[in-house]
C-alpha cells in the first residue's frame, strides 16, 4: 500500500492512483508563473490533485477546478481536496476533457495547467490504469490544445510539462491553434545528464519566449539552489 505523501501544507493520499506523486508534477506546480494573478484555474488530468493543491497554496484564486477520468483517481483527488486547508476553493469533476469542454462552453479560466500522459511509444504494460495515466492515446495533444484554446481566457496562461523530444511538435501544434510559447524551461537531472523534460507556458500573445534551464542536482541528493528555491515551500525536508 502506498503511503500518504506529506507536504508542508497538505497531504496526498495516493494508494488508489496509478500515477504517484513525482518530480514532474511538483516542478510544474511550483514553476508556473502566477504574475497575472489568476482568479480561476483549471487542472486537466488531476490524478492525486497535487498540482491543483500546489496552486491553491500559492495563489488566491477563488476557483480551482480539476478533471480526472479514472474513477479511483477521481475519488482520491476529491479526498485530498476535502482534506486540505483550501477545500472551499477546490473542485474535481469526474469527466473526460471532451465532456467537460461541451459542458463548460461559456466558461473560461485564467490559468490552465496539465501534466499530461505522454509515453507515445508502443510500449505498454499489463497495468491498464497506469498505462491510461501515462499514454497519449488517452489524451492526444491535439485534444488538449483544442480544449485549452476554447477554455483559456484571452489574457490567460496555459502551462504543461513534457518530454524534451515532444517539445518542437507540441509548440508547433499549439502555434497552429493560436497559442504561443511565453516561457520555455529545459530540465536536466544533473549538469552532466541530458535534458529530459521541458516546462512550457503559452498565451494567445505572440512574443519572444523567455528561455530558461533548470538543473535539479549537483550530485546525488545534493540539490541546486535553483531547484531548492522552486520547491522549498512544498517539500517537508527542504
Amino acid at each position: 500500500m502506498s503511503k500518504p505523501f506529506q507536504f508542508k501544507e497538505f497531504t496526498i493520499h495516493q494508494e488508489r492512483c496509478a500515477m504517484k506523486v513525482g518530480t514532474d508534477g511538483v516542478l510544474l506546480g511550483a514553476w508556473v508563473s502566477l504574475e497575472h494573478n489568476p482568479q480561476s484555474i483549471f487542472d486537466i488530468g488531476a490524478g492525486t490533485g497535487l498540482i491543483a493543491l500546489q496552486l491553491a497554496q500559492r495563489s488566491a484564486a477563488e476557483t480551482i477546478d480539476a478533471i480526472e477520468i479514472d474513477t479511483d483517481a477521481y475519488e482520491q483527488c476529491v479526498e485530498n481536496f476535502e482534506g486540505s486547508p483550501w477545500a472551499d476553493r477546490l473542485f474535481c469533476y469526474h469527466a473526460s476533457l471532451q465532456e467537460f469542454v461541451i459542458e463548460m462552453e461559456d466558461e473560461s479560466y485564467d490559468l490552465i495547467i496539465s501534466n499530461p500522459p505522454f509515453y507515445t511509444d508502443d510500449y505498454k504494460t499489463e497495468d491498464a490504469a497506469r498505462d491510461a495515466a501515462r499514454f497519449t492515446d488517452t489524451l492526444p495533444f491535439e485534444h488538449l490544445i483544442g480544449a485549452v484554446h476554447q477554455l483559456l481566457s484571452k489574457d490567460g496562461v496555459f502551462a504543461t510539462i513534457l518530454p524534451i523530444k515532444e517539445k518542437a511538435h507540441f509548440i508547433s501544434l499549439a502555434s497552429e491553434a493560436g497559442l504561443f510559447p511565453k516561457r520555455i524551461c529545459n530540465v536536466k537531472g544533473s549538469s552532466t545528464s541530458e535534458e529530459k523534460r521541458v516546462l512550457l507556458e503559452f498565451s494567445f500573445t505572440e512574443t519572444t519566449p523567455k528561455l530558461e534551464t533548470l538543473t535539479l542536482e549537483l550530485a546525488r541528493h545534493e540539490y541546486t539552489e535553483d531547484y531548492l528555491n522552486l520547491v522549498r515551500d512544498f517539500y517537508l525536508k527542504l
